[in-house]
């Protein structure tokens, strides 16, 4: 009969320490395996945001918008353009005197009529704040740009972050099914007790349940990069190894607030709203003012007369037509104060974009210099958690270790590196949210980021 006391340490612990040379490998090839499988028929990040470019409804919602704009912009220079128009009329009119014949008389006119502006201050600030518009068009649709590139890199890192979690898991998985075959061995031979048995067990089985939550959240992930760039089954390029960030350039914060207030979208659409609104003012002062046009108009004309005849004119005039306001009942007065109000508001709009703007920027540049600080006490944490399994390995091999130290140092090691991977991509990511707050964002971005993935 096997007593279920355990025997001396160190030999019971020689039995199982060879096993780990192995394991090792294991879990080493099982994430290159994923990563080599990703990169054979993966998508670089440049391609997936030109696809998203052609396919994202949000952005091409933008862009029709800017679209629209461009029209009402040529709408509004029509204002200060000649403009030409057709007139016609057909009118029957019965004459029944007292004494004598019932006549009807049919008169057939048209004229064609002319107006050129010659002398029109609302039309002026109108046309100006039209063009004014398009410049506000274009930053909306900088920032739909820019909001798209973010979007895109999120998504794309979330897949690759959520494989090299699912990797993550299935390496320490590996590690683990080994390592309650060892215990299971060596309680076997009676050299173990049950209690080793009984944590590889609870380890390993918690491992599966987190392999299957890692899985289901990687289908997530792929589902939702799938739905931004149109594609189904997309596989993210990897970062080549060794990974090498970026440094921030500039290194001082207020350098890039100075960039931020003259580039931000934000900032320059506010920056046009207080210049539509200062056009406003004028425009709403020239209802003051008289308005001058020149017109004209030229048509023939026909009246028949039953049992008379019909007689043919042709009309003709041309003219400068004056347009004065005297009294409006206090409306022209009024929509000036209106006018100035809102201007006032958009200068106060603009200051506020332009301090939440700063804000956003200083933010977003101390987010990227503490995740690249997070990846260097990461990375090592990494080597101090590799010479830790090492060393806790070599304690349960001469028995002053037990099996759950084997399995806390294993778990505590894969899981660094998962955070380590996830901090990179973060910085990586934060790099482009800072570029965004500064306003700076743009497609060459893309393509240094996409330097950083493999070929």
């Amino acid at each position: 009969m096997r007593s279920s006391t355990p025997s001396p340490r160190p030999q019971a612990r020689r039995t199982a320490p060879s096993a780990w040379r192995p394991v090792a490998l294991a879990a080493l090839a099982t994430l290159l395996a994923l990563g080599g499988s990703a990169a054979a028929s993966a998508q670089s990040l440049k391609d997936l945001y030109a696809a998203a470019r052609v396919f994202d409804a949000t952005y091409q919602a933008s862009r029709a918008l800017s679209d629209a704009a461009r029209y009402r912009a040529a709408q509004a220079e029509a204002l200060g353009l000649p403009a030409a128009s057709l007139f016609a009329d057909v009118g029957t009119a019965r004459n029944e005197p007292t004494r004598g014949p019932a006549s009807t008389t049919t008169n057939l006119s048209a004229s064609l009529n002319g107006r050129v502006p010659l002398f029109n201050r609302a039309n002026g600030a109108s046309i100006a704040q039209a063009r004014k518009s398009l410049l506000s068009a274009q930053a909306d649709l900088d920032t739909a740009e820019q909001d798209l590139i973010v979007r895109v890199a999120g998504a794309y890192f979330d897949v690759l972050a959520a494989q090299d979690n699912l990797g993550t898991v299935q390496a320490n998985k590996t590690a683990t099914t080994e390592q309650l075959a060892s215990a299971k061995r060596n309680f076997e031979v009676g050299t173990a007790t049950i209690t080793d048995t009984r944590e590889a067990q609870a380890r390993f089985d918690l491992v599966v349940a987190q392999e299957i939550a890692a899985d289901n959240d990687l289908r997530a992930k792929r589902i939702a990069l799938d739905q931004l760039v149109g594609r189904n089954i997309v596989e993210p390029r990897p970062l080549k190894v060794p990974v090498v960030l970026p440094a921030t350039v500039p290194a001082n914060p207020e350098e890039w607030v100075t960039v931020a207030d003259s580039q931000h979208p934000t900032v320059r659409r506010a920056r046009v709203g207080l210049e539509i609104a200062q056009l406003e003012s004028q425009r709403a002062d020239a209802g003051r003012l008289p308005t001058v046009d020149a017109v004209g108009s030229i048509g023939p004309g026909t009246a028949r007369t039953s049992g008379r005849g019909s007689s043919t004119s042709t009309n003709a005039s041309v003219g400068v037509q004056l347009t004065w306001p005297l009294y409006t009942g206090g409306l022209v007065q009024n929509r000036i104060k209106e006018a100035l109000a809102l201007e006032e508001k958009s200068r106060n709009d603009l200051e506020a974009a332009r301090r939440g703007v700063a804000q956003a920027t200083r933010v977003a540049w101390f987010g990227v210099q503490s995740g690249q600080a997070q990846v260097r006490a990461l990375e090592a944490a990494e080597a101090s958690t590799q010479l830790a399994l090492e060393a806790t390995q070599l304690g349960y091999r001469v028995g002053v270790r037990v099996n759950l130290d084997v399995l806390n140092a294993q778990s505590q090691l894969f899981n660094t590196r998962r955070d380590l991977a996830r901090a990179r991509y973060d910085v990586l990511l934060g790099s482009l949210r800072l570029r965004q707050a500064s306003g700076q964002l743009g497609a060459g971005d893309v393509d240094a980021l996409n330097q950083l993935l493999m070929p």
